[in-house]
């Protein structure tokens, strides 16, 4: 398996054709994956915004004040509204914000980004990344999957990793159960989620700064004779993590 940068993209601005400039940029090749960081989709999506956009309600005032109260470390209201309107379930509210988002990604401050956002205030995850994905799946020229990346932070570990929020043309998860190990025991559970492991191959190429390399080409990877799946979020009702912390914030 190969993984690399496609070189000399642009800024994009809302409105770019990003498949047109992928094409022009690189030489793919049928099978290839293209995984595209989503500040990119977001601004070509016109998904920017500034503070003043999100007058604070009462319910973000009350979560910035307590923020301070409890960090000493100022929060503007407004971004905390902003995090709230993005968002459909708030799973989390202090120490800091971790939310749902409408797409169904669990995450921090809804994914709502403040670095690398061509000069915008604030830079909001597309609406829906998996119609983005499709959409640059269905214009490219070659018959390539596509895999719309962010970063994020993960439960019981320090630092983020690239994560998966949109894909087309690949299933999300390839299934392992029925077939076999090594030793002939038949595998129950597992699922294998291969869009997030593309998107964390994609952000070791890609990196988190400056480098303005937002489109990573993994070649020669194959997903091979597996059932395949969509699901990649889990509900609530299956979602044990999120029920123990509301359980705890309520008898807290």
């Amino acid at each position: 398996m190969e993984a690399f940068a496609v070189p000399g993209l642009p800024e994009f601005e809302a409105g770019d054709d990003v498949a047109a400039a992928i094409e022009s940029a690189s030489d793919l090749r049928d099978g290839d994956v293209v995984c595209v960081a989503s500040t990119i989709i977001s601004k070509v999506e016109g998904r920017t915004a500034t503070l003043d956009d999100y007058p604070a309600g009462p319910r973000a005032r009350e979560i910035a004040a307590r923020f301070e109260e409890q960090t000493g470390e100022e929060r503007d209201p407004r971004f905390a509204q902003a995090v709230l309107e993005e968002s459909t379930d708030l799973v989390m509210d202090e120490p800091f914000l971790l939310t749902e988002t409408r797409f169904g990604h669990v995450g921090v401050n809804a994914g709502i980004d403040r670095s690398n956002t061509g000069g915008a205030e604030l830079l909001l995850l597309p609406e829906h990344p998996s119609e983005s994905a499709r959409r640059i799946h269905e214009s490219l020229a070659a018959d390539v999957a596509v895999v719309v990346t962010d970063t994020s932070g993960r439960p019981f570990r320090h630092g983020q990793t690239g994560v998966a929020i949109g894909w087309a043309g690949i299933p999300a998860s390839r299934d392992w159960r029925g077939e076999t190990d090594r030793d002939g025991h038949e595998l129950e559970v597992t699922v294998e989620s291969v869009v997030d492991e593309l998107a964390a191959t994609a952000n070791l190429v890609s990196g988190e700064g400056d480098d303005g390399t937002p489109v990573v080409v993994v070649r020669d990877w194959a997903f091979g004779d597996h059932e395949g799946s969509e699901n990649l979020y889990r509900d609530v009702e299956s979602d044990f993590v999120r029920q123990a912390l509301r359980e705890w914030h309520y008898d807290g």
